[in-house]
C-alpha cells in the first residue's frame, strides 16, 4: 500500500451541519477554510476521499440526484480535488448496508481502489461513527467538535484549518 489519504466526512466537516438533512443546493454551505484546506492537503500529496452516510435517501426524504447536485457543488467549489465520493444511502431501520458508518466497507473500497496505506492516512469526522471504521485500520483520527469528546479520536480540533495544520505538521 503506497498512497496516503485523508478520509472526509461530509456534514459538519465540509459543509455546515444544519441539524437536519442537507440536500437542497441553497442549504449546502461549504464551511470556511475547506476549499483552501483541501488544496493544501492535495498539494502535500494526499488523496482526498469523502465517506458519507446519506440515510435520507432510503427514508425517501431526498433523492440521489439531489445529493449528487450538492456533491457537484462541492467539487466545483474546490476544483474537483476530491478524488472519490463514497456514500451510503442506508438507514438501519429501513434497509441494512455494510457501507454505512460505523461499518467500514466504504473505507475498504477506497483502500483497495487507490492502494491506500491506512497507517499514513487520516479520518476527520464530527461523530464517533465516523471515526470507528478508521480506528479499525489504525488510521489517525480527528474529531471536529467544540465540546463533544470521543474515545475514538486521536485529536480534537475546532476548525477544518486546524485539522489541516495538524496533518501537515505530522507528515
Amino acid at each position: 500500500m503506497n498512497n496516503k489519504c485523508v478520509f472526509l466526512d461530509r456534514d459538519g466537516v465540509l459543509n455546515r451541519e444544519r441539524g437536519g438533512y442537507t440536500f437542497l443546493l441553497e442549504d449546502f454551505e461549504i464551511l470556511p477554510g475547506v476549499v483552501d484546506g483541501l488544496k493544501r492537503l492535495k498539494d502535500a500529496g494526499y488523496l482526498l476521499v469523502m465517506v458519507t452516510n446519506q440515510s435520507g435517501i432510503s427514508k425517501g426524504v431526498y433523492t440521489r440526484e439531489q445529493m449528487h447536485a450538492c456533491h457537484d457543488k462541492l467539487q466545483y467549489a474546490c476544483g474537483h480535488m476530491i478524488d472519490h465520493i463514497y456514500y451510503s444511502p442506508y438507514q438501519p431501520v429501513i434497509s441494512e448496508g455494510l457501507t454505512r458508518k460505523p461499518d467500514s466497507l466504504m473505507f475498504e473500497k477506497a483502500m483497495a481502489k487507490f492502494d491506500i496505506d491506512p497507517l499514513t492516512s487520516w479520518m476527520i469526522g464530527d461523530k464517533d461513527r465516523d471515526l470507528i471504521p478508521a480506528k479499525k485500520f489504525n488510521m489517525s483520527t480527528v474529531l471536529l467538535s467544540g465540546e463533544f469528546r470521543s474515545d475514538y479520536a486521536d485529536f480534537h480540533k475546532q476548525t477544518f484549518i486546524e485539522f489541516v495544520e495538524l496533518v501537515l505538521s505530522n507528515q
